[in-house]
C-alpha cells in the first residue's frame, strides 16, 4: 500500500492507474477505522481494480463546540488495517493541503442539508459536501462508497454528484452493527461502560418501528412516537430527534405509502449517536 500526502501525488497515482485501463474505487473516511469502514473497502475491492482510502478529519464539518480536536485518531492502526485488506493507496492529506490559506469556497445541497442532523449542526453538511467534492476531484473514482448509517450524508452526496454531473457512482452499503445491534461508529469509543451498555436501545427502538410497520401501521407519527417511547425507557438516553421521512428527499411523512427512513439522534452524556433504518413493503 502506498501512503500519499499531497494532492499532486494522488492525482499522479490515479493517472497511472488510468493509463493501464484500471478502474478506481474510493472510500472517504475520517479514520479510526472499524468494521463498517472495512466493509466499504471490501465492496470497493470486489468491483474496482484499485482501491483508494482517504483519511482526513475534515474541520469544515465540525461546529465550534464539537469534537474536532478530540476526534479519535490512530494512523498507525489504520494503516495496518488497510494493509491487511489489500488497499492500494492511503491518501492522508494535511489540513493545509486540503484548505490552503485563502480558501473560501463551499458547496451546499439546499433542502437536503437542513432537516434531521442539519437542524442542530448548521454548516455541517456544507462541510461534508465541500470536502467530498474536493476528494472526488482529486481521486476521480469510478465509484465512491458510503455507509447507510450516515443516511443523510449519503443522500446528500448522491444528489450533489447527480446535480453537478460528476462522473462517478455513489454506492451506499448497509450499516454494520455490533452483535448487540449498536451501529459501528468511531464515536462509540467515547461512551462510558454504562453508556455503552445502554446504547443498543437505539437499534431496539428502530426494530420496534419496523415491527409496527410490518404489523400494518402506516401513521408516521405513531411510529415515531413508539420509537421515542422505547428510547425513553433508558434513563441515560436523551433524544435529539426521531423523524420518519422520505428516503430520497428527507421530507417528513404523515403516512407511509412506499418506503420510509426512520432516523434518530440521541445523546448519551456528551456523546451524540445517530442511527436509522429503511422500512418498506416486502416484495412478493
Amino acid at each position: 500500500m502506498i501512503l500519499i500526502e499531497t494532492i499532486r501525488a494522488m492525482r499522479t497515482a490515479v493517472r497511472n492507474f488510468r493509463t493501464v485501463g484500471q478502474s478506481v474505487g474510493f472510500v472517504p473516511t475520517m479514520g479510526f477505522l472499524h468494521e463498517g469502514h472495512l466493509s466499504l473497502v471490501r465492496a470497493s475491492k470486489a468491483r474496482a481494480d484499485r482501491t483508494v482510502v482517504s483519511i482526513f478529519v475534515n474541520p469544515a464539518q465540525f461546529g465550534p463546540d464539537e469534537d474536532l480536536e478530540r476526534y479519535p485518531r490512530d494512523l498507525a492502526r489504520d494503516r495496518a488495517l488497510l494493509e491487511r485488506e489489500g488497499v492500494d493507496v492511503l491518501f492522508h492529506p494535511s489540513r493545509e493541503e486540503m484548505y490552503p490559506e485563502g480558501f473560501r469556497t463551499s458547496v451546499e445541497v439546499r433542502g437536503l442539508q437542513d432537516p434531521l442532523c442539519g437542524r442542530s449542526r448548521p454548516g455541517h453538511f456544507a462541510g461534508v459536501a465541500t470536502v467530498c467534492l474536493k476528494l472526488f476531484e482529486i481521486v476521480r473514482p469510478d465509484e465512491a462508497y458510503f455507509g447507510q448509517k450516515d443516511a443523510q450524508q449519503a443522500v446528500l452526496v448522491r444528489r450533489m454528484a447527480q446535480d453537478l454531473n460528476l462522473d462517478l457512482e455513489v454506492v451506499v452499503r448497509p450499516t454494520v452493527r455490533e452483535t448487540d445491534g449498536l451501529a459501528m461508529s468511531s464515536r462509540n469509543g467515547y461512551l462510558s461502560p454504562e453508556e455503552r451498555a445502554a446504547a443498543p436501545v437505539l437499534y431496539r427502538s428502530l426494530e420496534r418501528a419496523r415491527a409496527l410497520y410490518e404489523a400494518g401501521e402506516r401513521d408516521a407519527g405513531r411510529i415515531a412516537e413508539a420509537v421515542r417511547g422505547a428510547i425513553g425507557g433508558e434513563p441515560l438516553a436523551a433524544v435529539e430527534y426521531v423523524d420518519v421521512v422520505d428516503p430520497a428527499e428527507l421530507l417528513p411523512l404523515e403516512r407511509i405509502e412506499g418506503a420510509a427512513l426512520v432516523a434518530l439522534a440521541v445523546r448519551f452524556g456528551s456523546t451524540r449517536l445517530i442511527d436509522n433504518i429503511l422500512i418498506q413493503a416486502k416484495e412478493t
